[in-house]
């Protein structure tokens, strides 16, 4: 079986495109008869994220963290318990192309680390989108970690103790344990989504924030100056 967890924290005006797009992945004909259970942990929720979940065929997981390293890490042992031998992550406000699995397994690697792009731009300046596109390494080997883009296999996963309950970088800390344990990791350029560059972002310290942080530098610094903003979010 393969999982697909997806946290969510009042997403109810998006949840629906993401699961949507993911049982759309779960159909791609390269995944032969394989199961696919996607899971949305429902995260200290007040509108109806759970019920429009449900209603597409997510499995929901209702909790009461308000932490996204707690929500990845509690539907990965959902997914876990229930025989999944490979987890791939992604956000409420992502939506996946329909190879987006597929691409996943045939990197063949313990981790997968893919891309994103963003559509959307609306309330950020040119500026910020301009500097996104001239500095986001979208390419093989690019060293991102985006936790709308993630995969990891069960065995590798368990080895590092899986997520940790932190509010912000809990995908950042999974990756460097498993680089730590040698574990193979694929940063594929082929793995790719569409995220959302939302001013109202869910973690503090997550892709949002890093766009609107970059706005901010980019507003602030004088016109004659060069500006060099480091993509958000990147390794080196």
């Amino acid at each position: 079986m393969l999982a697909v967890i997806i946290p969510a924290h009042n997403e109810a005006h998006l949840i629906g495109r993401c699961v949507r797009s993911v049982v759309a992945a779960s159909r791609h004909p390269a995944l032969g008869a394989e199961e696919v259970a996607i899971f949305v942990v429902a995260d200290t929720c007040a509108d109806g994220t759970a019920q429009i979940a449900a209603s597409l065929g997510a499995a929901v997981l209702t909790v009461e963290l308000r932490n996204v390293g707690s929500a990845r890490a509690a539907g990965a042992q959902r997914a876990l318990d229930q025989g999944a031998r490979w987890l791939a992550f992604t956000d409420a406000d992502t939506t996946v192309p329909a190879d987006w699995l597929v691409q996943q397994l045939h990197c063949s690697a313990d981790a997968v680390c893919g891309v994103v792009s963003v559509e959307n731009w609306t309330g950020h300046s040119t500026a910020v989108q301009t500097d996104f596109i001239a500095t986001y390494r979208d390419r093989d080997g690019h060293r991102h970690i985006h936790g709308a883009n993630l995969g990891v296999s069960a065995s590798a996963y368990r080895a590092v103790g899986g997520f940790g309950a932190l509010a912000s970088d809990e995908d950042v800390a999974l990756v460097d344990a498993l680089m730590a344990a040698d574990a193979t990791i694929a940063w594929s350029a082929k793995v790719r989504v569409v995220t959302s560059a939302r001013l109202d972002s869910r973690a503090p310290a997550g892709f949002g924030a890093a766009l609107r942080a970059a706005g901010q530098r980019l507003a602030a610094a004088p016109t004659t100056q060069e500006v060099v903003v480091t993509p958000p979010p990147q390794r080196a």
